[in-house]
C-alpha cells in the first residue's frame, strides 16, 4: 500500500517562499526519502549514498505543480510501489546519463532558466559540471543547510512513527538483554539484536555494543567475551520506514557493583536533568556547557564533541547538532535525540520539545537503573 505523505510540506513551502526557489532537486537518502516515502534498501540505498553513483535517483521537487522522479528501470519499482509520486521519468543506467535526463526534465518543466536548490555535498563535483553546462541559463544554488531547517521540524505523524520506532527498539533491547549470558561474545549479542529488530519490523538497523573492559568502542563487534560483572554499553539505531528509533541502553551482567550503581546513578541524573532544559528557545551552547559544568561537578571527563542531536529520516544524525558554540536555538516539533555520556556511562533517549516541559518518546523502556542479566 502507498504510503501518504507525511513530510513538513507547509513548512517547506514558506522556507522555498523565503529563499526565492522555484524547485529543489534532491538526491541524498535524507532528502529523497523525506519527500518522496521511498526506502531504497541494500544495494540500491549504496547508490544514493555515494555522491559519485553512475545509477542516482533524483527528486524534482517544484514550488508549483507535481513532483517528478528521475530514476532508472532497477530503482523504479519502489518508486511505484510505494511512494506518493507518480510522475517518473526512467533513464537507461550504465548507458544514458542521469544528468542529462534531469535537465530534460527541468526544461520539460520550464525550470531550466529557474533558481533552483540543489544538495551540493551530494551531488560530485563532476555531476555538478555537466548539469551547469547542459543547462547554462540554470541558477544552481546550494540547499543542504535549508533542507536541514525544514526537517528539523516534525509533523504530527512524524512524531508517532518516530514514538512506535523508539517502543519497537526497546523490545528489541529487552528481549535480548534478556538472553545474554556470560561467556558470550560482542559478536553474538550484537547478531541477535540484529536480528531481532528485522524480525520486529524494521527495515534495517545499526549501532555499536561493547563491554565496559573493551577499551575500543566503535571498533566493530568482536570475539571480545562479557563475562560476569561486566557492564555493556550501546548505541543502536532501527528504521521503520526510514524513521528511526534511536536509543542507548545499559546493561550489567548478574549483581552491579556499588561504584556500578553510584556511576549510574549520578550519569542518569545528568541524563534527565540535560533533557529537562530542552525547551523551546534553549540555546544549543548553552545546553552542552550545562551538561559538561554537571560532569565536572562530579569529577568526570568535561569536553566531549556533542550531547545529542536531531533525527530524521534515512540518516539518525541529523541538525541542529547539540555541540558546543552552537548558536542554534530549540523549536517546538524538533525531535531531539539526548545522548550526553561519559566513558561507557551512555544512556540515549528521544524527545519531542515544547513550549514547556520536554515529551519523552522513548519510554518503554525503565532507564531508573541499569538493566541487570538475572
Amino acid at each position: 500500500m502507498k504510503r501518504k505523505c507525511i513530510a513538513n510540506i507547509a513548512r517547506l513551502n514558506a522556507l522555498m517562499d523565503e529563499a526565492g526557489l522555484d524547485a529543489l532537486v534532491l538526491r541524498s537518502g535524507q532528502n529523497f526519502t523525506y519527500l518522496s516515502g521511498v526506502v531504497y534498501p541494500g544495494t540500491l540505498q549504496r547508490h544514493m549514498d555515494l555522491t559519485d553513483s553512475t545509477r542516482p535517483v533524483m527528486l524534482v521537487w517544484p514550488r508549483k505543480g507535481k513532483p517528478r522522479i528521475v530514476t532508472n528501470t532497477t530503482a523504479a519499482g519502489l518508486v511505484k510501489r510505494d511512494g506518493w509520486i507518480d510522475d517518473i521519468v526512467l533513464y537507461e543506467a550504465y548507458v544514458e546519463s542521469p544528468q542529462q535526463k534531469l535537465v530534460d526534465a527541468l526544461n520539460d518543466m520550464n525550470l531550466s532558466a529557474a533558481k533552483v536548490g540543489f544538495e551540493r555535498d551530494y551531488i560530485s563535483a563532476q555531476h555538478w559540471e555537466a548539469i551547469r553546462k547542459a543547462a547554462p541559463k540554470l541558477d544552481m544554488v546550494d540547499c543542504t543547510a535549508f533542507m536541514d531547517r525544514v526537517r528539523w521540524i516534525k509533523t504530527d505523524e512524524e512524531v508517532a512513527l518516530i514514538r512506535r520506532a523508539a517502543d519497537l527498539l526497546d523490545d528489541a533491547f529487552l528481549e535480548t538483554f534478556r538472553r545474554i549470558r556470560p561467556g558470550d561474545t560482542e559478536r553474538k549479542i550484537h547478531a541477535d539484536l540484529m536480528g531481532t529488530c528485522l524480525r520486529l519490523g524494521f527495515e534495517w538497523a545499526h549501532g555499536i555494543l561493547n563491554a565496559f573492559t573493551n577499551t575500543v568502542p566503535y571498533g566493530g563487534e568482536s570475539d571480545f567475551v562479557v563475562e560476569e560483572g561486566d557492564g555493556i554499553r550501546t548505541d543502536y539505531v532501527a528504521y521503520l520506514h526510514s524513521y528511526p528509533g534511536h536509543q542507548s541502553r545499559t546493561v550489567i551482567v548478574r549483581t552491579p557493583t556499588p561504584e556500578q550503581r553510584r556511576d549510574y546513578a549520578i550519569h542518569i541524573d545528568i541524563h534527565r536533568k540535560t533533557i529537562e532544559r530542552c525547551r523551546a528557545g534553549a540555546r544549543v551552547h548553552d545546553l552542552w556547557q550545562y551538561t559538561m559544568s554537571e560532569y565536572e561537578k562530579a569529577g568526570w571527563p568535561h569536553h566531549h564533541m556533542l550531547i545529542g542531536h536531531s533525527v530524521g529520516t534515512w540518516w539518525h544524525q541529523q541538525e541542529p547538532i547539540l555541540r558546543r558554540n552552537s548558536e542554534v536555538k530549540l523549536e517546538k516539533g524538533m525531535v531531539l535525540a539526548l545522548e550526553p555520556h561519559v566513558n561507557h556511562w551512555h544512556v540515549q533517549d528521544m524527545i519531542l520539545v515544547t513550549d514547556g516541559a520536554p515529551l519523552l518518546l522513548s519510554a518503554k523502556f525503565n532507564t531508573d537503573q541499569p538493566f541487570v542479566v538475572s
